[in-house]
């Protein structure tokens, strides 16, 4: 049987870890393209409450976690390190296999980490009311939870592809008190403009965060909620990799090499970073981090690296960043976690320092890795969480090539019993696999904002 590590709720982590402290060079700035001028703080002020906009633009190495917080991580926290040896078996790999199982959170996902540290964060500065978008659910539901629990209402824009694909994602963000809304929807302008031109548009994460900071910015004593992508998510992610690296350490290993998933970058962020800082201080310089993207949406293995707007409409700052475009709409993976058109910069900026890689693969192949992890580990995984198992099956199969005993990690960001109908696509025989389409990335860069700097 597969070997348990766990820790103790003293071990969960007392502080985040934030990788702009250690950066070869700072980050490119944030940029007001209305103004043409580096965005300053009051530039995040209409939809942010002050603390996230702090920790979204600090390079303190160290920043303490709030009591209340570390009291509602303790529900699932720390999560389980698990030795996958079912699965070394099955591939007959000299590599041993360890997976942070991040899917035994009361939303069954990562995203819970990072929902109720900003819930919180916006429930003391007085915020009332919180909108936000969601792909694939587990940002919805985590948020929904999240806001249940410290007294906010929740609004919740979910990819209408999605919404239709994993129905009782809605129904348990219902559970938890949100309102959600199929994107593009008729309640925004933006929602109206983009069914205008396409009455059946299956959304994209960045025309939802558009109708969600329309929201926002239309709607007194609210405020928006990112689940992915920005500085502080990842921040808020790192009691991932800063639990594992306890775990690893009782049982007496460390990876060489770290994978995770990524979409934005949340839960990549969250796994590597911590390992991450040992590489940027010299005492890992072999590490090897690997983001495992769909091949529907490879901003980081096809995209460009420039300044874009985080949503479809523009309405942040411009980020720099890998991107596919801001205009770019994905085909309709069952991976809706993953499909959005660019990359957190933190990410990007390792990926452009030559500090982590990037693959990105087909969506049935990942599918085949999922059944081979739940037929031999048990757990029925998230088709994004799928992808890092892929990629972790790839590398432990390339050990035994090589005849090389590795120690490989990889992030299981989320369970994926919502997502029994994409299983039944798979299973049946109807699933497709969604080409890059670079024409229509190279159309979607034609619109990236024009910077002066």
């Amino acid at each position: 049987m597969s070997k348990k590590i766990t820790l103790d709720e003293k071990d969960i982590p007392k502080q985040w870890y934030n990788i702009q402290a250690d950066l070869p060079q700072p980050l490119d700035p944030p940029y007001n393209t209305r103004e043409n001028r580096v965005a300053s703080p009051d530039d995040f002020k209409p939809i942010f409450c002050d603390e996230i906009i702090k920790q979204e633009l600090s390079c303190q190495r160290w920043i303490d976690i709030p009591e209340p917080v570390r009291d509602v991580y303790k529900i699932w926290r720390p999560s389980p390190l698990v030795r996958a040896e079912n699965l070394e078996k099955f591939l007959d790999t000299p590599a041993k296999i360890y997976f942070k199982y991040e899917g035994v959170s009361p939303s069954g996902s990562h995203k819970s980490n990072s929902a109720v540290a900003q819930a919180f964060y916006n429930k003391e500065s007085g915020v009332k009311r919180i909108a936000t978008e969601t792909g694939a659910g587990q940002w919805g539901s985590a948020l929904s939870m999240a806001c249940k629990i410290f007294g906010l209402e929740c609004v919740v824009y979910m990819v209408k592809v999605s919404f239709g694909q994993k129905p009782y994602r809605k129904s348990l963000m219902q559970v938890y008190g949100a309102q959600v809304f199929a994107s593009p929807s008729e309640r925004t302008q933006v929602g109206k403009e983009v069914l205008l031109k396409d009455p059946d548009s299956e959304g994209s994460l960045g025309i939802a965060i558009s109708e969600a900071i329309e929201d926002v910015i239309t709607n007194e004593g609210s405020k928006y909620a990112l689940g992915s992508v920005l500085n502080h998510v990842a921040l808020h992610q790192t009691v991932i990799g800063l639990e594992a690296k306890k775990q690893l350490e009782i049982a007496g290993d460390y990876p060489d090499i770290v994978i995770a998933c990524l979409g934005g970058g949340s839960n990549f962020s969250g796994t590597a970073f911590p390992f991450l800082m040992d590489k940027l201080q010299g005492k890992a310089p072999n590490l090897r981090a690997i983001a495992a993207e769909p091949s529907a949406c490879p901003k980081l293995s096809k995209g460009v690296l420039a300044y874009d707007y985080g949503d479809n409409s523009g309405f942040t700052p411009a980020l720099k960043m890998f991107t596919l475009g801001h205009t770019f709409m994905p085909g309709g993976i069952h991976a809706g976690g993953l499909r959005y058109h660019g990359a957190s910069p933190l990410v990007s900026a390792l990926v452009k320092h030559n500090l982590i890689e990037s693959i990105s693969v087909k969506q049935r192949e990942v599918f085949e890795a999922a059944l081979i992890f739940a037929r031999t580990e048990g757990i029925l995984p998230a088709p994004e969480s799928a992808h890092a198992i892929k990629a972790a099956v790839t590398e432990a199969l390339k050990a035994k090539e090589e005849g090389k005993s590795k120690t490989i990690l990889f992030n299981l960001s989320g369970h994926g019993h919502f997502d029994l109908s994409a299983y039944d696509n798979y299973l049946s025989g109807k699933m497709e696999d969604y080409e890059y389409p670079a024409d229509k990335v190279c159309e979607a860069l034609t619109h990236l904002p024009k910077i002066k700097i």
